[in-house]
């Protein structure tokens, strides 16, 4: 039987619509102005100071210029190979170390969790690690976007939470049966923790996409410019003229206006269409901890 609401409760519950409603605005409004302005035509756009509710003049244009620009593929393909390589030796490194950490049995777990998690706090600074990546000879190269930041401690402690709730029957079970630590990692624990690998994924993918400071600080060669300093680049300089060379002087500034947004466009649509497809996974990720023998 449905319990009848009080006049309180539904005023409270329509404040509530009404909040949410709100801030689903306010937070999805610059994505769509952002979105409006790259396909609206650059004179109508520059004379335009108020909001926008559609595109002025609906064109592609500024798409155009953006793919036509080399750079910016280099970048993507960069970008693409920092994302799926990083991620790729994220996931092993991170999942070896919390399979390891996680074993009721292994010795001095306490101690080394004690100084991973020191790591947390206290960094050796930008300045050694500078001096470091040259030493070691990764400096203006793709591997030193990716072997610094090759595990994270925070991920690392999700998934070895994960891990350690996984009933330990399973692991003796598979020892009487001869398997190894490899053969129970890969075949056993694995398997029964694709949630929370899933969201790990999700987590470095998008760490590797944003990132663009360290290659601002390593790389000198534009030829391994991930997409995001290329995108720095147009927002911060305000170097659009890559873009605009064939356009014509009146028409520049406009012109190079609908570039930058087309550009943010084109560097955050892949990653925004990544996570329908793993946010399931956020809700399984809930249940970490949850299984019990």
């Amino acid at each position: 039987m449905k319990m009848k609401q009080s006049v309180g409760e539904k005023t409270f519950d329509y404040l509530n619509v009404l909040f949410m409603i709100i801030l689903i605005i306010v937070t999805l409004y610059p994505f769509l102005y952002v979105l409006f302005s790259s396909v609206s035509d650059p004179g109508l756009l520059a004379k335009n100071r108020g909001i926008l509710y559609m595109p002025l003049g609906f064109t592609l244009k500024a798409y155009e210029l953006v793919f036509s620009n080399s750079m910016v593929m280099v970048g993507y393909m960069n970008t693409l190979f920092y994302v799926v390589v990083g991620t790729t030796i994220n996931i092993f490194l991170t999942s070896l170390g919390a399979y390891a950490l996680s074993r009721r049995n292994a010795m001095l777990v306490k101690p080394i969790m004690m100084m991973i998690i020191f790591t947390m706090f206290f960094s050796g600074g930008l300045i050694p690690t500078y001096l470091l990546i040259g030493e070691l000879g990764m400096m203006d190269t793709r591997w030193a976007l990716i072997i610094p930041n090759a595990m994270s401690v925070w991920n690392l402690i999700i998934m070895r939470t994960s891990f350690k709730a996984i009933p330990v029957s399973l692991e003796e079970s598979a020892r009487m049966d001869g398997a190894n630590d490899f053969t129970i990692l890969f075949k056993i624990i694995l398997p029964l923790s694709l949630p929370v690998i899933a969201v790990m994924v999700l987590f470095y993918g998008v760490g590797h996409w944003n990132s663009y400071f360290n290659a601002m600080i390593y790389l000198r060669d534009r030829e391994l410019f991930p997409l995001q300093l290329i995108l720095r680049e147009i927002l911060i300089t305000n170097s659009t003229d890559n873009f605009i060379s064939g356009v014509g002087g009146g028409d520049r500034y406009p012109v190079g206006e609908t570039v930058k947004y087309a550009t943010i466009m084109v560097a955050t649509l892949p990653i925004l269409f990544l996570y329908p497809f793993l946010q399931k996974y956020f809700v399984k990720g809930v249940m970490i901890g949850s299984v019990k023998e």
